[in-house]
């Protein structure tokens, strides 16, 4: 059992549970000055190993063994599944996911019926098709039109059984949403919604080409309750161009104001090389290092004095969501959506690009739409790269999500769950924390690592350190900035 999918392995005692939830419930000022010293290019951790690990050598065959040893009773768990809806209007030029901008709604048609052949060739290798989650990403889901909405809903209900409780989620944007189809969205099972806002500045706005009024989101986000949403969520981006600590200010004043359940405040990366719609944006316009830090802190600070608990890196949440819930009972867990309360659960993903995670084993689909359709017109599952973890990948992925998720570790249950001696085994990554011990970033005692409240904005630092394939290829990877 991997040690997260149990709270009493992470915590021995109910006193160090006590203490665990105490500190979750207040985050320190942020050190800019320690992450400056920490600050590097990183992962963010939503797997391990990381995407870029993938090799081609795992396709559809080792995708579809895994998929049917599920059918082993104990390598059964609960199946969550993600969909990817590539279609966009409009192109906003920071964006990085994969997406196809058009205005041509008949592609969308066309990928559906795609997308069902997909559904088709994976649920034939399951026995057991309970679902516990459902997110639909992209692009812009809401590309969609309220016909094509509900007949995705209702091909993926034939499919798929539905838990009672299933937690069902899907990313809005909310300039082409009205308030009749987020009401459908509700009719249909979703109980999250996730709103993009980004930034609420105008020049902001301009400058990355999302002109989005305080008006329509606050619109979508009142619909949304008025259905009987479970959990509103809202996106925001911090160093994008045009930004300031005193714009930024008054973007978090009216994001409040919504009091939204959860929040992600992610750090744009710059990657013009990577992704050619950010060559649009002036790198001139973007914040310097140190007005990024200042905004970085100025978001944490303000989120944690309106109630919010910082769940990790860029995330918030309200202390009765579920996700602190789950972070406070010691099941939170991380994957391709960033922070999920589902632990102990496989991840199908259908579409372009998505990402599965099945047993060992992570996959990914091709990332165009012909190569899409031509894997499916051959009948072959369009995966195109994976990696099956080795016993040293799974202890260290262990070691990371635990760190990621709960900025603490007990070596014992490192050591019961893989069998290894925890000091012996990483003797080299002890030594290479040093210096995190010694600017009170992490404590170690006991047989205990636990991050400090003034290293958990530096917690991927602290990850990398166990990462053995960013250590053997680190100049081989791009990443975006710890911060």
């Amino acid at each position: 059992m991997h040690p997260l999918e149990n709270g009493g392995t992470l915590f021995k005692n109910q006193a160090k549970l006590n203490q665990h939830v105490r500190n979750l419930g207040s985050t320190s000022p942020v050190d800019i000055e320690l992450i400056k010293k920490f600050d590097m290019a990183g992962p963010r951790y939503t797997s391990y190993p990381t995407a870029d690990r993938f090799v081609e050598a795992f396709g559809p065959e080792q995708h579809a063994t895994w998929l049917a040893k599920r059918r082993i009773g104990g390598l059964r768990r609960p199946l969550s599944v993600y969909v990817h809806l590539p279609f966009c209007n409009t192109i906003c030029y920071y964006c990085g996911c994969n997406k196809v901008v058009t205005k041509d709604h008949s592609k969308a048609a066309k990928y559906l019926r795609y997308l069902e052949k997909e559904v088709k060739l994976q649920t034939e290798l399951l026995d057991d098709r309970s679902i516990v989650q459902m997110h639909w990403g992209g692009g812009t889901p809401t590309f969609l039109n309220d016909t094509e909405l509900r007949e995705l809903a209702q091909m993926l209900c034939t499919y798929f059984d539905r838990s009672s409780e299933l937690e069902c989620s899907i990313e809005v944007d909310p300039r082409g949403v009205s308030e009749a189809t987020v009401g459908l969205l509700a009719e249909l099972g979703f109980n999250r919604l996730s709103v993009g806002v980004q930034d609420f500045d105008i020049e902001v706005q301009r400058a990355i080409n999302r002109i989005q009024s305080e008006a329509q989101t606050t619109q979508v986000i009142a619909a949304a309750r008025a259905a009987g949403f479970h959990s509103i969520n809202v996106d925001l981006i911090y160093g994008l161009p045009k930004q300031s600590v005193t714009t930024f200010d008054r973007t978090l004043d009216k994001v409040i104001s919504l009091s939204p359940d959860r929040l992600a405040i992610y750090n744009y990366a710059h990657l013009p090389h990577v992704f050619k719609p950010q060559r649009r944006i002036n790198a001139a316009d973007l914040p310097d290092a140190d007005s990024r830090l200042q905004i970085f802190s100025l978001a944490v600070q303000r989120l944690t004095q309106a109630g919010y608990v910082h769940i990790g890196l860029d995330h918030f949440a309200k202390a009765e969501d579920d996700l602190a819930v789950a972070q406070r009972r010691g099941h939170l867990h991380r994957n391709f959506q960033g922070y999920s309360t589902h632990a102990d659960s496989d991840l199908l993903g259908l579409g372009v690009s998505s990402i599965s995670a099945v047993g060992p084993t992570f996959s990914q689909n091709v990332r165009t739409l012909d190569e899409y359709y031509d894997r499916l017109d051959a009948n072959t599952l369009p995966t195109m790269r994976g990696i099956e973890l080795t016993a040293d990948d799974l202890v260290r992925r262990a070691v990371i999500l635990a760190l990621m998720c709960h900025f603490e570790l007990a070596f014992e249950s490192v050591e019961i769950a893989h069998l290894i001696d925890f000091r012996d085994y990483f003797e080299t990554e002890l030594k290479e924390l040093e210096p995190f011990v010694e600017d009170g970033l992490i404590a170690i005692e006991d047989d205990w690592l636990t991050v400090t409240e003034r290293g958990r904005h530096l917690v991927r630092a602290i990850c990398m350190v166990f990462d053995r394939h960013l250590r053997e290829q680190r100049l081989r990877a791009s990443y975006s900035k710890v911060i």
